[in-house]
């Protein structure tokens, strides 16, 4: 490489403020959706009751925004159109922000790369119009215009063509833009807003959602049943907690309604939309413990504390934000998740029963048009149609001494009834008041013997059984390594490992609440569970994990046979034990069917 000619030496220049605007815009709206965002956050601090939006082409070449909010005077559109000009602060405190916006950056971004028009009348005012094209800035017009305002963008990145070249199809930007006004909609429940898509001839409804009323929790239920469905608001858990002047309120989905990629986790600081890392981190490990790895919770959280206790200027777009106490907002999101996840206890998505409902549904279902009958009824029904000497029969073992134990009447007015079967060794039929369920014997003995092994380890420690012959393990060096490591954490597990030489480790003692366990898969097991961890999780993590492992060899195997008293065991022991609506990888212990989903199987109803 030539050495550089000390002759020759870039002068250093002012940039034109033109040029100023379009490096700020690239900053602030990266695609259709960010000026759609930043357009409805102004609307939302100008206290707008009704929102609504238009786009055309996925919103390249259409963005109209409208609102009822205050609006402005005409003196105040050229000011509004002016780079660091806002209402919203004074600029003697960056700390304390109670707006969405507060940097004046938005508008005159976008009206140096595009086409931007405002028409807006305040109270009292008449109303008036300006646009801006390239950052070019026309006069203000007098306009007749209903109270509030309309901010009309055309031609995005127009004055950039090179950005357009990195938008997605117009399908995808479309289908940011409604993600984006969902997210804020959530953070609005007493906003009405509306969302359309205009391009070609035949505009379209894309989402409306009508302002709620009444308290909070009602209101937020009612906004998210209208955006996430109904199901998500049936499977969810309510989340109010406080600790130190900050509060956490929300839903947080059950551990059974799950998705496979982390698409549906909406969080939110004083209302603001975030996608904060630190947040998520603690949803993954209040989730740890009952969803598996590949799993991800449905929540909506909103994090509220004074403006002063977190930094919102940390990012352009401020998706991003810096708390003063991150371990005390992490510690409040994982604690109250886990508490409300305790407090559900046994329960299970509905969503499950719904999802085996349709897989039983038959192909062809006749319906019948019929009354349940009577009891007098149904025994003149069966006399007349039984066999010949049937009627004796049945008169004869009905006069017999009945042999049979008949079922404890308060089984069936518990949550998950009176055991009546066992099928296929592993399920547990079970009669409710209202239904049926049926019980995976193993996923919900894992979950059992795992609430008691953590109980045990937080009390006393694990109590610990010898082997009669101390088994040894042949692995590979690091596994080894890795595992010796750690060999003091299990020891209070009740597992005792110890180098045996090599790559070997020999086992010593096992849980004893375990039983007899195949010491060698136990620790392959735990030696895989540890790798797929990696190095990188907590202690805590890791040592759960092999907790995990242990109850699942510790539990009720599938195909052993059950007595009707160890099932209705297994059933009020689940009712008593937090978490018992799920194994320890996130799936369902039970399925509940109500006797009119059953019904509806049979065409009753």
């Amino acid at each position: 490489m030539n050495a550089p000619d000390p002759n020759i030496r870039p002068a250093i220049r002012q940039l034109d403020e033109a040029a100023i605007n379009r490096i700020a815009a690239g900053e602030v709206v990266e695609r259709p959706a960010s000026a759609v965002k930043e357009l409805v956050e102004n609307a939302l601090d100008a206290d707008a009751r009704r929102i609504e939006i238009d786009y055309a082409d996925g919103g390249k070449t259409l963005i109209r925004v409208r609102d009822d909010g205050h609006g402005m005077r005409p003196e105040e559109l050229p000011l509004a159109l002016s780079r660091h000009a806002t209402s919203k602060i004074d600029g003697s405190d960056l700390l304390n922000i109670h707006s969405f916006g507060f940097r004046g950056e938005a508008l005159p971004s976008l009206g140096a790369v595009g086409r931007l028009r405002i028409s807006s009348r305040a109270a009292g005012e008449e109303g008036a119009s300006i646009s801006v094209d390239r950052g070019r800035m026309g006069p203000v017009r007098p306009e007749a215009v209903q109270y509030g305002t309309v901010i009309t963008l055309r031609d995005l990145f127009h004055a950039t063509p090179a950005r357009l070249k990195f938008m997605r199809t117009d399908r995808a930007e479309a289908q940011a833009i409604a993600d984006t006004v969902k997210r804020l909609a959530m953070a609005a429940p007493y906003v009405s807003f509306v969302l359309r898509d205009i391009s070609g001839d035949s505009p379209r409804e894309i989402l409306r959602a009508d302002a709620a009323q009444g308290a909070l929790f009602d209101a937020l239920e009612e906004r998210l049943a209208g955006l996430l469905g109904r199901d998500f608001t049936d499977n969810a858990l309510r989340i109010d907690a406080e600790r130190e002047g900050l509060r956490l309120s929300g839903f947080a989905g059950l551990p059974t309604y799950s998705r496979g990629a982390a698409v549906a986790q909406f969080f939110f600081v004083n209302g603001r939309p975030v996608r904060d890392k630190l947040l998520l981190g603690a949803l993954r490990a209040a989730y740890m413990d009952v969803l598996a790895r590949d799993r991800h919770p449905v929540v909506m959280l909103n994090l509220d504390c004074a403006p002063e206790l977190v930094d919102v200027n940390v990012h352009p777009a401020k998706s991003e934000v810096r708390f003063r106490d991150p371990g005390l907002a992490r510690g409040l999101v994982v604690s109250a998740l886990r508490h409300a996840l305790a407090e559900g206890g046994h329960r299970s998505s509905s969503s499950v029963g719904d999802a085996m409902l349709g897989a039983m549904q038959p192909q062809t279902a006749h319906r019948y048009q019929m009354e349940r009958p009577s009891g007098s009824a149904l025994r003149s029904a069966y006399q007349m149609q039984a066999p010949q000497g049937f009627a004796e029969a049945t008169a004869a073992w009905e006069s017999a001494p009945s042999t049979r134990e008949p079922p404890a009447p308060e089984h069936e007015t518990a949550p998950l009834g009176a055991a009546r079967a066992q099928l296929h060794g592993n399920y547990i039929i079970a009669q409710t008041e209202t239904g049926m369920v049926i019980v995976d014997q193993h996923a919900a003995h894992e979950r059992l013997v795992y609430e008691r092994l953590k109980r045990q380890r937080a009390e006393n420690g694990v109590a610990a059984q010898a082997l009669l012959i101390p088994e040894i393990v042949e692995l590979s060096a690091h596994e080894a390594a890795h595992l010796l490591e750690i060999a003091p954490d299990l020891a209070a597990l009740g597992l005792v490992i110890e180098g045996f030489g090599g790559a070997s480790v020999v086992v010593r003692e096992t849980p004893a609440i375990l039983g007899a366990v195949n010491a060698q898969a136990l620790i392959r097991e735990i030696v895989d569970d540890l790798a797929d961890l990696g190095q990188g999780e907590r202690l805590e993590a890791r040592i759960d994990a092999v907790l995990s492992r242990m109850a699942c060899h510790g539990s009720v195997r599938a195909g052993r046979m059950m007595r009707v008293e160890e099932m209705n065991a297994l059933l009020r022991e689940m009712e008593a034990t937090a978490h018992s609506g799920q194994c320890n990888h996130g799936r369902p212990t039970y399925v509940e069917l109500s006797l009119e989903q059953i019904e509806k199987l049979f065409g009753r109803r």
